[in-house]
């Protein structure tokens, strides 16, 4: 099935730019647009889409308004809610940090290329958490700083297995299954359960919880 997607962004220019690139993949569906964020959270209902690509600046509510919204509108089945792709840039550093916080599940920069485009809608559609490696570690172990007294119980930790902190740690690496399983010497569908038993002991909606979570415990060394 191909991935539905609804574009938020209040210049139409780039609106209909990033959805004749994304059309050009036979396997995602461009289903709509948005041009402000309250928009996007009225399509988000409608159109039940897999995957938003949501800028931030926008009139009436912005893309991390409409983020927290969207993302809260599922609160007990947190896989069902779409998943948000940020759109940012790198002297934007604070717009990432609210935009982990809002619940986006990656972003990417202005500039991006189309193929970059592309593989972060596959990347977020399929549950993995994008962030970009090289500046990774710089924006979470920040944004965890910033979040200290927010910090989950360290009782959670220890409900873990030492294979499943294993799993955390590579996951904040930003290893996807497959890596992780190269890296264990495990079956990729072994990793899939350990990553779901990590997110549900520690009560994480994704893997992007999961990685501000190792970086906030310490576990991402």
């Amino acid at each position: 099935m191909a991935i539905r997607v609804l574009i938020a962004d209040d210049q139409l220019m780039i609106r209909d730019g990033l959805a004749s690139l994304l059309s050009s993949d036979p396997e995602i569906e461009v289903i709509g647009q948005a041009g402000n964020g309250r928009e996007a959270v009225d399509l988000a209902r409608e159109l039940k889409p897999d995957v938003i690509v949501m800028d931030i600046r926008m009139p009436e509510m912005d893309g991390l308004a409409a983020t927290a919204e969207i993302v809260g509108d599922t609160p007990g089945v947190p896989s069902e809610a779409p998943k948000v792709l940020v759109l940012t840039t790198f002297d934007l550093d604070e717009y990432v940090y609210e935009a982990l916080g809002a619940g986006a599940s990656g972003f990417l920069l202005k500039d991006a290329s189309a193929a970059d485009l592309i593989s972060g809608v596959r990347i977020v559609a399929a549950g993995d958490a994008l962030l970009a490696p090289s500046i990774t570690r710089r924006l979470i172990s920040d944004f965890a700083r910033r979040r200290r007294h927010e910090r989950p119980s360290p009782n959670a930790t220890s409900t873990l297995t030492p294979r499943e902190l294993d799993v955390l740690r590579l996951i904040a690496r930003g290893l996807s299954n497959a890596e992780i399983a190269k890296e264990l010497f495990l079956a990729e569908q072994t990793v899939k359960t350990h990553v779901g038993h990590v997110l549900t002991k520690l009560a994480l909606r994704d893997r992007t919880q999961a990685v501000v979570y190792a970086y906030e415990n310490g576990l991402a060394g």
